[in-house]
């Protein structure tokens, strides 16, 4: 007995695809507005300040 995998119905499948395709986007472009340099300041902020209230 083979087993087989139900189709997808095609409309469905290019949406999921689009769908897909836009948030890839949308993350991409996210990326870009935060260079690595203030994503990783903002970071230490964050350690410096979760070190002074623990400490």
């Amino acid at each position: 007995m083979a087993w087989t995998t139900p189709r997808l119905d095609p409309d469905r499948s290019r949406r999921r695809l689009q769908i897909l395709a836009e948030l890839a986007g949308a993350r991409a472009v996210r990326q870009r507005d935060k260079p690595q340099r203030e994503r990783t300041e903002r970071l230490r902020q964050l350690i410096a300040t979760r070190r002074r209230v623990a400490g």
